[in-house]
């Protein structure tokens, strides 16, 4: 029976690259002589004009992009892809563009540590004219067709485009093709706790779970809430049960406890002034109210108070 060939990895960004190129074939091992002893250079690039579609590159005059919104790069991933290039080739090359000492990575960061992990000396680029703006949306876009880009460093990515190239969400929203709710729901994301961005960025957590512990105020509340759902393994309709009982529960010993200091302040003020006080508080505001029977009874209040008539 023969075997079915792997599925190819390394694939994106589809709108922008065309073409295959042909699988790299590992070099055979020369016999060694005092000549062949010393090690090869690095084969120097070809002169290029920004635009054309292939061209092989050594890969020590690529740089990572800085603006790479992916953080983390699963090692069994990249092993993973390297055996299916050894084996297969390179189904998709990786997009640069050319900067002031070589050439910046827009595209394919994960080939690339491939190809530095089976050694390959050079490796076949599209360049392509970009802009600071442009290569940082083309490679959040390049990551996001992936589908596998964690809620976290997917929010980092859109709140760096606002941030380093002073756009609105609308703007991002119009460049990346998404609705601006969607920015905005994942930009909130960055307002939580570093321990819950960790449970996002591991996917013990979901983008629709973190929604829902933002209903919480409080930091604790939402780690306390964030461990309980991993531990149970609740859905994200479970979690949000979960947020409004304890949101409940906090509103009612808030005005427990409001009420309990209400009738200390209240019981303190009828023994100084040895007549029944009532003291009504609604919300941040309230009322003291202090009867008086006759002139005299007045009088000795407002003595109370330091107020003679």
């Amino acid at each position: 029976m023969a075997t079915p060939p792997k599925k190819s990895l390394g694939r994106g960004l589809g709108s922008l690259i065309g073409g295959g190129v042909k699988p790299v074939q590992p070099a055979a091992a020369p016999a060694q002589t005092a000549a062949s002893a010393a090690p090869t250079p690095a084969p120097a690039a070809a002169p290029v004009a920004p635009g054309l579609l292939l061209q092989e590159l050594p890969l020590t005059s690529i740089v990572p992009n800085p603006r790479q919104p992916r953080r983390d790069f699963d090692d069994a991933q990249v092993q993973e892809l390297a055996d299916s290039i050894r084996s297969e080739g390179l189904m998709q090359p990786i997009v640069v563009r050319k900067v002031k000492d070589g050439y910046e990575l827009i595209a394919g960061e994960r080939r690339f540590r491939a190809f530095k992990l089976i050694g390959q000396k050079t490796i076949t680029a599209r360049i392509v004219e970009a802009s600071d703006a442009s290569s940082a949306v083309l490679a959040l876009i390049e990551n996001l067709q992936r589908a596998d880009l964690n809620p976290i460093d997917e929010a980092v990515g859109f709140a760096s485009l606002m941030r380093d190239f002073n756009l609105t969400q609308d703007a991002v929203a119009e460049r990346l093709g998404k609705p601006r709710a969607t920015i905005a729901n994942s930009v909130r994301l960055l307002a939580l706790d570093n321990e819950i961005q960790g449970y996002l960025r591991k996917g013990q957590l979901s983008a629709g779970h973190a929604k829902a512990l933002l209903g919480l105020e409080n930091a604790a509340h939402r780690v306390q809430v964030a461990r309980l759902v991993i531990e149970k393994g609740l859905s994200v309709r479970a979690t949000e049960a979960e947020v409004k009982k304890v949101v409940t529960t906090k509103k009612t010993e808030h005005k427990k406890a409001v009420q309990t200091v209400v009738a200390d302040v209240q019981k303190r003020l009828a023994s100084h002034f040895a007549t029944p006080v009532t003291v009504v508080r609604k919300g941040s505001k309230g009322s003291i109210s202090i009867p008086f029977g006759n002139d005299d009874e007045l009088a000795r209040l407002l003595e109370k108070i330091g107020i003679k008539l």
